[in-house]
């Protein structure tokens, strides 16, 4: 099929090249506009925009699908089909009504449960047992669009937003393919009316940790924040990252924070309900550091199988 793609991250960029490797004539490709990154703030060119460049694909990097110009080029291509994936612009219904056969999005849930912006990362904050990828005809509505295809996986208790949009990633390639490839087999189904969500974007404001709520709801938000933003705890004037931890049954009735458990290889906290054994944590300009490491790296601070919590105090506020 002759196609243009919209998309900007690694989810996208390896589904770009899933369909050049399928054969398709890939017209245009659209991302985002290169952007600042690490420490010297240099411009990157998006993943995808590297896919394109070493396929040769000609690229273009809109600010926006409103105007004109963008519009007019668009319809120059004369596409059959535009392919969505995590592209970052929203597209205007003058836009969507441009190919010949509309536009499809690759999008990392099950719809109509997870629309919006964050869909991985907040299936694992909300503790869902599986999701998956939807191929879906694009609407003007937030994901709303009717579903052409989906498959789905399940979400191991291991599994961090890093490892769930890997998994995610290669199942969203594939079904694209597949879906263009059986296109004309493909019914369009309306997305359900009951029990749609909305997966708000992940903001740096949630990443600090609040020791009352549960140990099972905080356990889940440290999967789910990883690799971005990351679940921070005060300790002293620091901000500890908190990147990997357990739940342990605790019926103890000290107040939500305090250290009740501290040996050489283990650190645990009280929280809302049972408490939370910390296993991978990072100090500000460090790297990972298992617990044992970050104990023993604690200025004149060497637990030695304390576990009396009168004597740690609040240690983590």
């Amino acid at each position: 099929m002759k196609l243009i793609f919209a998309g900007t991250p690694h989810f996208a960029a390896v589904a770009l090249a899933a369909l050049v490797s399928a054969g398709h004539e890939i017209l245009l490709v659209l991302t985002q506009p290169d952007r600042p990154a690490g420490r010297g703030l240099k411009l990157l060119a998006s993943d995808v925009a590297q896919v394109a460049g070493a396929s040769g694909l000609r690229l273009e990097k809109p600010s926006t699908l409103r105007d004109v110009t963008t519009q007019t080029m668009l319809r120059d291509c004369n596409a059959d089909l535009m392919v969505v994936a995590a592209y970052g612009l929203l597209l205007p219904q003058v836009v969507l009504d441009i190919p010949r056969l509309g536009c499809l999005n690759i999008h990392g849930s099950i719809l109509p449960r997870w629309r919006g912006a964050a869909p991985v990362q907040r299936a694992i904050e909300a503790g869902d047992s599986e999701t998956g990828i939807t191929i879906m005809q694009m609407d003007a509505g937030l994901d709303t669009g009717a579903v052409l295809l989906e498959k789905r996986i399940a979400i191991s208790n291991f599994d961090t937003s890093a490892t769930l949009f890997e998994k995610l990633t290669q199942l969203g390639a594939d079904s694209i393919v597949e879906a263009l490839a059986n296109l004309p087999n493909l019914t369009a189904a309306p997305q359900a009316i009951n029990g749609v969500t909305y997966a708000k974007k992940i903001l740096k404001a949630e990443a600090s940790i609040n020791w009352s709520d549960s140990a099972t709801v905080l356990a889940r938000r440290i999967r789910a924040f990883d690799p971005f933003p990351g679940v921070e705890a005060r300790v002293g004037k620091e901000a500890i990252k908190i990147w990997r931890a357990e739940v342990v049954a605790s019926s103890t009735p000290h107040p939500p924070g305090t250290v009740i458990a501290l040996t050489t290889n283990q650190l645990t906290v009280q929280c809302g309900q049972d408490a939370l054994s910390l296993n991978v944590v990072q100090k500000p300009g460090g790297k990972r550091l298992t617990i044992a490491d970050f104990l023993r790296g604690m200025a004149g601070h060497t637990p030695s199988n304390v576990t009396n919590p009168m004597q740690l105090g609040s240690l983590f506020k």
